[in-house]
């Protein structure tokens, strides 16, 4: 399954990915990348980012945007979500403390790969 990793120039690396792993670099800037990714995604790829924002606006056009958790953004769920993120933000700008997220963990991990292989599982069993 082919990879695309959008990034910023700032971050250009010239370590080595597999063949199947390719770059796309974009101008600095505030949403720089999420612009690109919006541009280029298809309705049959998957999209993997912390952004809820991006999340949202991605959404109607992949077929599966996932938290690096294994959290799958959904209809149901994307409101609450960008909700929350406002109201961290109206706290922050007020001074107040806000927790962090939780630390990424093993099981975080396992979840994540438990979910990406189920859901290109039924991507190729529903392509067949």
């Amino acid at each position: 399954m082919p990879v695309v990793i959008v990034t910023s120039i700032d971050h250009y690396s010239k370590k080595e990915y597999p063949a199947f792993v390719e770059f796309v670099y974009v101008d600095r800037g505030a949403d720089s990348a999420d612009f690109k990714i919006v541009s280029l995604i298809q309705p049959q790829d998957f999209l993997i980012t912390q952004d809820y924002g991006l999340a949202s606006l991605v959404l109607p056009k992949a077929q599966h945007v996932l938290h690096q958790t294994g959290m799958e953004y959904t209809q149901m769920n994307i409101d609450s979500l960008l909700t929350q993120r406002f109201i961290g933000s109206k706290m922050r700008q007020a001074k107040q403390r806000t927790k962090g997220p939780k630390p990424y963990t093993n099981e975080d991990r396992q979840h994540f790969i438990t979910t990406l292989e189920g859901l290109i599982q039924q991507s190729q069993l529903s392509s067949k």
